[in-house]
């Protein structure tokens, strides 16, 4: 009998374990719960959120669920670089050996329910918007759910109890699931707020005002002498869009009051993209609220044979090296093999899953945290040291891995980019400047 399972979560993670499960033949069903609303039935502009940068470890996981990696390339742009912009218009540029993919979040999390939705039908899988979590009863395997206020459902108008077989969560760095694993005996997860905000960037940019300077094939980044990150990718909307990260307690970018105020912010201090800010993009740059970023460690990520963590519920990090996304689609790709090499025995699956992905999570965060970019430092001189002293590093040791490859490692940035290398190895290759930047 084909086991019932219960996702909470309808981001890229949720849904490409969807897709894997469903794949598997009659051995399971999927119901897959999300607290917003389906994001195929509103206009894009509504539910434009940021771009991710999908590389080979999120392309493999892709790459198994036929025709995903050719329509994500339909909807994304190519990129084959990175661009580091200086003051008074000197940048740098990095080319990148492997294929990277960049698009807005929404785009990718569509694409995998267009998928799924043309694959299966309603006998196997069941897809419930506008549904939040309330209650989890692990021991009868029971959840509560209650239609999201905003937008009830008409044919649900109160609370409701769903049972599952399975039950994981994929529901982002606020986890349902995983606050209530909290309750459960030795289960253990730490999290903090590291000390910047983000907010959203959108800019209209016309193809014909492309430049080298602000190539279509190029991630773009911008550091400030107030520690704020920009970092800004092309789609292809002809729009670029990314995202602006700033100490809390130190930077202009929290205090805007007028859209007068962020266009001189932009056009003074990133004047590349400034000059291309209309009043409507920075009237919805200011509107936006600024959002904290929450990164989250757990001791395991499993409960018994029948509850799971994946993605940003699991593992949340910063975004300053363009991992959270690629990871958690690696997540997927890790729990399949898991289920071939143990035949779908969800007891076993699930333990050697926590003792695998376990310390590569728990290395994520810390690369993300002091590999490259450490958002919120409040020693700026010390930071911008740092900074040049890394683009040197990075120059050296490419130059002496292409000369002296059985010697030499790859370099950090190309490790995480271009390759597949487990993210616990690279933090020993590495752990001498990781500690570095730490202190």
């Amino acid at each position: 009998m084909a086991k019932k399972v219960v996702i909470i979560g309808a981001g890229p993670s949720g849904l490409l374990l969807a897709h894997y499960l469903l794949k598997r033949g009659d051995k399971y069903r999927v119901e897959i719960y999300e607290r917003l609303s389906d994001p195929r039935t509103l206009p894009f502009a509504r539910v434009r959120t940021h771009p991710v940068t999908l590389n080979e470890r999120g392309l493999r996981a892709l790459r198994h669920i036929d025709g995903l990696v050719e329509r994500v390339r339909e909807i994304g742009e190519d990129v084959n670089g990175i661009v580091l912009h200086y003051q008074k218009g000197k940048y740098n540029q990095a080319p990148r050996k492997s294929l990277l993919v960049t698009l807005d979040r929404t785009k990718l999390v569509i694409a995998l329910l267009e998928s799924l939705t043309n694959l299966y039908g309603e006998s196997r899988l069941n897809l419930f918007f506008n549904c939040q979590c309330q209650q989890i009863d692990f021991e009868n395997k029971a959840l509560r759910f209650r239609p999201n206020s905003e937008k009830p459902l008409t044919l649900i108008p109160h609370e409701f109890t769903v049972y599952y077989d399975f039950l994981v969560g994929a529901d982002g760095a606020r986890s349902t699931v995983r606050s209530h694993l909290l309750g459960i005996d030795l289960f253990e997860c730490d999290q903090k707020y590291i000390a910047a905000d983000y907010k959203p960037l959108n800019l209209t940019v016309p193809d014909e005002c492309i430049t080298t300077i602000i190539a279509k094939d190029k991630i773009h980044y911008w550091l400030h002498r107030q520690n704020t990150l920009l970092v800004l990718q092309h789609q292809r909307d002809q729009t670029m869009s990314g995202v602006i990260l700033f100490p809390r307690q130190y930077s202009q970018v929290a205090t805007f009051i007028s859209v007068a105020e962020v266009l001189k912010f932009f056009h003074k201090n990133f004047p590349e993209i400034g000059k291309f800010m209309t009043e409507a993009d920075a009237e919805t740059f200011l509107n936006r609220p600024p959002s904290r970023i929450l990164t989250i460690r757990c001791n395991r990520y499993h409960h018994e044979d029948h509850v799971l963590l994946i993605g940003d519920a699991a593992h949340a990090v910063s975004s300053s090296i363009s991992q959270g996304c690629n990871a958690a689609l690696d997540d997927v790709f890790v729990l399949n093999n898991l289920l071939n090499r143990y035949a779908d025995n969800l007891k076993v699956t699930l333990l050697q899953y926590s003792a695998t992905r376990t310390p590569e999570a728990h290395a994520l965060v810390n690369l993300a945290d002091y590999a490259f970019m450490r958002e919120g430092a409040t020693h700026p001189l010390r930071y911008r040291n740092l900074l040049f002293e890394f683009i040197g590093r990075e120059f050296v040791i490419k130059t002496l891995h292409r000369l002296f490859p059985w010697v030499f490692p790859p370099s950090l940035v190309d490790l995480l980019f271009d390759t597949t290398v487990p993210y616990s190895e690279i933090w020993r290759k590495y752990k001498n400047w990781l500690h570095q930047v730490k202190n």
